[in-house]
């Protein structure tokens, strides 16, 4: 009987430490589009920021449900939530926002591939205007993240996305905070908040840091 109990131990051990492979796995699979390394450094920065921020320890699930939660509520504190590592993240993703795998795109140029989706508002910008930048949801890393994903609720927000991008970022949020905790706390579905929700947040309040 000891014996029994013991194989059984140990396949289950086994089972685990092939699930945590596989999933570490895949996750490198995505981070490996991105030939800058970028991506992998801003969401290392993204869950350094979240979990100093919210500190419930190693509650991953708590932690990023919280983070929606407000998100979805508008009462983030963005005055003390980012970094100064991810505020310059957030720069560099700007500069590097020129080709169609970049996480985010020139508006004009997302408009321009081919796809099924609503019509956007001309986006013609004037001499010395800063283009309006969008989230790549066709791009290489988020298909990857869909792709990959068990999730069928994720793959659906994201094939919504693809189509419609007008989306509020707080209606995001709260779509992916009503996910299961099974599905939700997967890598896929942590790096598309940390890029979706975080980080297109700091796009747009970048400037007002120093």
């Amino acid at each position: 009987m000891p014996h029994k109990i013991r194989s059984r131990v140990i396949f289950v051990l086994y089972l685990l430490l092939f699930s945590s492979i596989a999933h570490a796995q895949t996750n490198d699979i995505c981070f490996s589009i991105d030939e800058t390394g970028i991506i992998k450094r801003a969401y290392a920065s993204f869950e350094k920021d979240i979990f100093n921020h919210y500190k419930f320890g190693n509650d991953s699930i708590k932690t990023y449900r919280t983070f929606l939660a407000e998100v979805a509520s508008l009462s983030i504190d963005l005055r003390k939530l980012p970094s100064d590592n991810s505020i310059q993240l957030t720069r560099e993703f700007k500069k590097i926002a020129n080709n169609k795998n970049s996480l985010w795109v020139r508006l004009t140029d997302y408009e321009n591939q081919e796809a099924n989706r609503k019509p956007y508002p001309s986006s013609t910008t004037k001499k010395n205007e800063e283009e309006i930048l969008i989230f790549n949801y066709r791009g290489g890393f988020i298909q990857c993240l869909k792709n990959t994903s068990d999730s069928d609720d994720f793959k659906e927000v994201i094939r919504n996305l693809e189509t419609d991008a007008n989306i509020s970022t707080s209606l995001i949020a709260q779509k992916i905070y009503y996910i299961s905790d099974k599905e939700f706390n997967s890598l896929e579905i942590k790096n598309f908040i940390a890029f979706d929700i975080y980080y297109s947040i700091l796009m747009v309040v970048e400037k007002a840091f120093k």
